[in-house]
C-alpha cells in the first residue's frame, strides 16, 4: 500500500478497472473477481457511471450497482477506495444529479474519488469545478479528479482552483501505456510539477499486451478487435520484449507490462480489469516484479520501435 499523490487515500499497486462488471462480468463474475482482489489485500477500484452504456439494453450504472451489491453483501465499503466518474454536460446541476445517483448506486455515503470522465468545454471551469468543490465540502466526495484533459486544460482547471479556492484536482486518469505514450510529451512533466497522480487506463492496451494476441491467432473476447489494431512491426518488437522478461521473472506478460507502468514518474498504480479470477491473478503478479534498468530499457526500446 502507498499513498495516492499528495492525498491520504492508501492504495494497493494495481487499481482494478471496473469497466467489465455487467458486461463481460455477470454478477457472480464480478462478485468472484472483487472477492479474489480484496482477499490478495486490494482495496481500490475503478469504475464510472457510464460502464456499461455501451452493451445493447444498458443505460449505464450496472458497474456501480454491482460494486454497491458487493460492498454491501461484503461489508466492505470501509476497506475499499472508490472511485467513479462523471460523463454529462458539466453545469452544477447534472454533476450534483450524477453524484447523488452514483452514489445510490454503489449504496455509500461517499466517493473517494471522482473524476470528471470529459472534459466539458462548453461549460465554464468555474462552475464546473465549483460544484465538485461543494461536493467534496458536503462529505459525498474526498478528493477529485480528472480524466481524458489535455495540458492546456488540466492547467487551466488547476489555475480556476487556485484562484477560487476550490478543492483542486489530485489525479490525472489517462491513457497510458508501453504502445500509448504520448502522455509523456506534456501531461507526465505538468502531474510531476503539480503533485498529480497518474492512474493510467488502457494499462494493457485494450488486452494485446497480456501476449495473446498473435498474427495468425483468433482470440474469443469482445476486445479482440482494439487489441489486433496493435498487430504491427512495433507491437511485434514489444511482445518480444514481454516474451523475454515474462519468462525471466516467472510472471504473466501482464505483470510485466503493469510494473513497467508502475515504475514511470507520476504513475501511482496503472488500472487494469479481470473478468474472472484467473485474470486477475495474472495482473497481480505485478506487484511481486521490480524491473532491473536493463529491464527498463529494453521495454523502452522496442516501445520505440517504427510501427512499420
Amino acid at each position: 500500500m502507498a499513498n495516492l499523490g499528495t492525498t491520504d487515500l492508501d492504495v494497493h499497486p494495481l487499481c482494478l478497472g471496473g469497466n467489465v462488471f455487467g458486461w463481460t462480468a455477470d454478477r457472480d463474475a464480478t462478485f468472484a473477481v472483487l472477492d479474489a482482489y480484496a482477499e490478495a489485500g486490494g482495496n481500490f477500484v475503478d469504475t464510472a457511471d457510464s460502464y456499461s452504456r455501451w452493451v445493447p439494453g444498458h443505460t449505464g450504472g450496472e458497474s456501480e450497482t454491482l460494486i454497491g451489491e458487493w460492498m454491501a453483501a461484503r461489508g466492505a465499503r470501509d476497506r475499499m477506495v472508490i472511485a467513479t466518474k462523471v460523463r454529462a454536460t458539466l453545469t452544477a446541476e447534472n454533476v450534483r444529479a450524477h453524484a447523488e445517483a452514483s452514489l445510490r448506486r454503489l449504496q455509500t455515503d461517499r466517493i473517494d474519488l471522482y473524476y470528471i470522465h470529459y472534459d466539458d468545454p462548453e461549460t465554464p471551469l468555474e462552475e464546473t469545478l465549483g460544484a465538485f468543490d461543494a461536493l467534496v465540502r458536503e462529505g459525498k466526495v474526498r478528493y477529485v479528479a480528472a480524466s481524458n484533459f489535455t495540458a492546456d486544460r488540466l492547467e487551466q482547471a488547476l489555475a480556476v482552483s487556485e484562484r477560487e479556492g476550490f478543492a483542486r484536482f489530485v489525479a490525472l486518469q489517462p491513457h497510458y501505456n508501453l504502445l500509448e505514450r504520448d502522455y509523456e510529451a506534456e501531461l507526465q512533466p505538468l502531474c510531476q510539477r503539480e503533485g498529480i497522480a497518474c492512474l493510467p487506463y488502457f494499462a494493457l492496451a485494450k488486452g494485446f499486451l497480456t501476449g495473446k494476441y498473435r498474427s495468425g491467432t483468433t482470440v474469443d473476447s469482445p476486445r479482440a478487435e482494439g487489441a489486433a489494431a496493435y498487430l504491427n512491426a512495433r507491437g511485434e518488437a514489444v511482445l518480444a520484449a514481454l516474451d523475454e522478461l515474462a519468462a525471466a521473472h516467472g510472471v504473466s506478460h501482464a505483470a510485466i507490462a503493469l510494473a513497467w507502468l508502475a515504475q514511470q514518474p507520476t504513475v501511482a498504480a496503472p488500472i487494469a480489469s479481470a473478468r474472472n479470477v484467473e485474470q486477475l491473478l495474472d495482473l497481480l503478479q505485478m506487484t511481486q516484479v521490480r524491473l532491473s534498468g536493463d529491464d527498463l530499457a529494453r521495454l523502452d526500446a522496442a516501445s520505440a520501435t517504427p510501427v512499420s
